[in-house]
């Protein structure tokens, strides 16, 4: 699924958005996808993961999400990473790491989603670093596409 995320994240590249893709999937088939909106709806809690459960929430009819877990192309930050518990999802799979996010000049609260699960005694399960090279890729890319020079 998460070559689905990173088409996700490429579509926001292409929009002039940042790159971050997300696709929540139920037994196998995809419910939602979604990328950064941020600067297009001048909403600074579009991102990736919430777009994605915002989706999968009006398509379900529920937000309840039991039963769905969600691919990141990058670490959820603290936000997300609530957004996801709070929506009931089983699990969430990431490639990037917050450490290249913040490589590649985001203003990341350098929280580890291991570390506010712990703590908050969440029971999402976390499954890291799939696809990392592909997804951490991905900010050279909206790099190269937007001319950011970070």
């Amino acid at each position: 699924m998460m070559p689905l995320a990173i088409a996700s994240a490429r579509a926001s590249i292409t929009a002039g958005q940042s790159p971050f893709g997300s696709v929540i999937v139920r037994g196998g088939e995809v419910v939602a996808t979604g990328h950064n909106h941020v600067w297009a709806w001048t909403d600074p809690t579009a991102h990736a993961e919430v777009v994605c459960i915002r989706n999968a929430s009006r398509m379900l009819g529920t937000i309840d999400l039991r039963g769905c877990e969600l691919y990141s192309t990058c670490e959820p930050c603290p936000m997300c990473a609530s957004a996801i518990h709070w929506a009931n999802l089983d699990a969430v799979h990431f490639g990037a790491r917050i450490a290249d996010a913040e490589a590649a000049g985001f203003r990341e609260l350098t929280l580890p989603i291991e570390t506010i699960y712990r703590e908050g005694k969440s029971d999402v399960r976390i499954v890291t670093d799939v696809m990392r090279e592909e997804c951490a890729a991905l900010f050279d890319e909206w790099k190269r596409a937007s001319g950011k020079a970070y």
